[in-house]
């Protein structure tokens, strides 16, 4: 799965550790959201595309083999 995080994070400017304070996990989380290796449960795209208000499909794209 692709993502836009980092971009739409410094857009606003919010620190990885920011970002997840305001949705309830850790840093590290954040980092591997990034780096994309992790994929965010459904739950937490959706917190987080609230944060940026906009939706989970402009920050995260599948790639085929999602």
């Amino acid at each position: 799965m692709n993502n836009t995080l980092k971009v739409e994070r410094a857009k606003l400017d919010l620190t990885q550790q920011q970002l997840a304070d305001k949705v309830g996990v850790s840093r590290q989380t954040i980092n591997s959201i990034e780096a994309e290796r992790y994929i965010p449960s459904t739950a937490l795209a959706i917190k987080i595309s609230d944060v940026f208000k906009t939706s989970v499909n402009e920050i995260f794209t599948l790639e085929e083999d999602d």
